[in-house]
């Protein structure tokens, strides 16, 4: 069905599948800590074993062969190679335990395409400030080369760091993510920026110290839902429907394949709420420095994670206190005629998909693009023919082109609950796993 370069592929992080959260040596994370703590997760669940991919790698391997995948998307624990998060301490088991997934993706034909970062900050970098910190940047690209030296003679596709914008609004303005702060209006602006920062100089690591001999590409995965005015006649709508693209792709992707800089709107807009709120000080967004590498042209094609849209109204900017919300004034709703899934927030809307890639195309300069996430959470009770699921990729690969890497597995904040998974991992008393229906279907592409 696929032509011979369409990439079909599944992804995975490693707090999610991997389990053996202290194993052979491995230092915490600040998932591991975040889901300790009580109250944090749905259930109190956590990823101490999760789908225990550290122990039975060769049970999912399997998994990979039978679904016929040309590319498996995984992502590095930095607190399993590295606990302490520097490459003082480098814990050889975890290179072990990396090079044998590397390598044996590549001995069934598998391309394996690398994530250096997936939420799981080390604890002990935390512990230093974590993100909020300028010096993260350093630190990250002394992790990324050692990822680079180490991997990259087998790994031609690299992602420096998934979803900044979640780590940075969900861990740092709304507090439901690792490391679960709450600094509204001033702590995620600063957690992006260093992002950007540290995958500047990591792609420009890459680019001077790597590809030449590893021909490799590098880039970093955004989230986007796609945004469209709730009333398509009202102006006010429509330029809410732009602040949002604006603060949710924008905030990187403009950096990093348009300006360098951050896109004008958004930077009236926070400028615009600090004046009216009386705020004095400098903007809170953080202006990038001639001292950092370039973040301009630091990204080799465009990694996309997508999983719904939204209709939006303007307002919701009038609140009293400094917050993104009020930065953005949109607030954002759910079109009735869009069926639900399993989780209230993710609306199926597939045709969003296909007009939020003609905007990266008109907007971008029509990059190569990798849809690195993309995901359904079935609605009631569990069924292993699952229909709904099986309809909702239907839908989707018919609205797009390129490839697509299915988001699986233990579900962050939300627990086991609602897996937009190809596999439903249960287990049978006699150790067994179950096999969803999808499974089957996408194994005949």
């Amino acid at each position: 069905m696929f032509p011979p370069n369409f990439a079909w592929g599944a992804a995975t992080s490693a707090y999610q599948i991997e389990g053996g959260w202290q194993a052979d040596e491995k230092g915490l994370s600040i998932w591991d800590t975040f889901c300790h703590e009580e109250g944090r997760v749905f259930g109190e669940q956590n990823g101490d074993v999760a789908c225990s991919s550290y122990e039975l790698w060769e049970t999912d391997l399997a998994c990979i062969q039978q679904l016929g995948l040309t590319h498996y998307r995984l992502s590095l624990s930095w607190a399993r190679l590295l606990p302490d998060g520097t490459t003082r301490h480098v814990n050889q088991k975890g290179v072990q335990y990396y090079n044998k997934v590397i390598d044996d993706l590549l001995a069934c034909n598998v391309s394996p395409m690398v994530t250096l970062y997936h939420f799981d900050l080390p604890q002990a970098l935390q512990d230093r400030g974590g993100w909020l910190s300028p010096s993260i940047a350093t630190l990250f690209d002394d992790y990324a080369k050692f990822c680079f030296q180490t991997f990259g003679d087998r790994v031609r596709l690299w992602i420096t760091i998934n979803e900044p914008y979640v780590c940075a609004k969900l861990g740092h303005e709304d507090g439901i993510h690792a490391p679960g702060l709450k600094e509204k209006g001033t702590s995620a602006y600063v957690v992006g920026h260093n992002m950007l920062r540290a995958h500047a100089m990591a792609w420009h690591s890459y680019d001077s110290g790597y590809r030449a001999e590893q021909r490799g590409a590098v880039s970093l995965a955004l989230n986007s839902d796609w945004f469209e005015p709730l009333d398509g006649d009202c102006s006010e709508d429509a330029a809410a429907a732009e602040r949002e693209l604006s603060f949710t792709l924008g905030w990187f992707a403009w950096p990093v394949f348009v300006t360098g800089d951050y896109p004008e709107m958004m930077k009236y807009a926070i400028d615009a709420q600090s004046s009216r709120l009386g705020y004095a000080g400098a903007s809170r967004l953080p202006k990038f420095s001639e001292d950092d590498p370039a973040v301009l042209g630091t990204a080799d094609f465009f990694a996309l994670n997508y999983y719904t849209s939204r209709k939006v109204k303007a307002g919701g900017g009038r609140e009293q206190t400094l917050s993104m919300k009020c930065d953005r004034d949109a607030e954002d709703v759910l079109d009735p005629s869009w069926p639900v899934c399993g989780v209230s927030w993710l609306a199926v809307v597939p045709h969003g998909l296909r007009k939020l890639l003609q905007y990266i195309k008109d907007t971008f300069s029509n990059p190569a693009v990798y849809i690195t996430e993309n995901g359904f959470a079935q609605a009631g009770p569990l069924q292993i023919e699952d229909v709904q699921r099986c309809e909702f990729y239907k839908s989707t690969i018919l609205e797009v082109a390129k490839g697509n890497g299915w988001w699986t597995l233990f579900n962050h904040r939300a627990g086991l609950g609602r897996p937009c998974s190809l596999k439903y991992v249960h287990e049978t008393n006699d150790g067994e796993n179950i096999i969803l229906m999808l499974y089957s279907w996408s194994s005949a592409f």
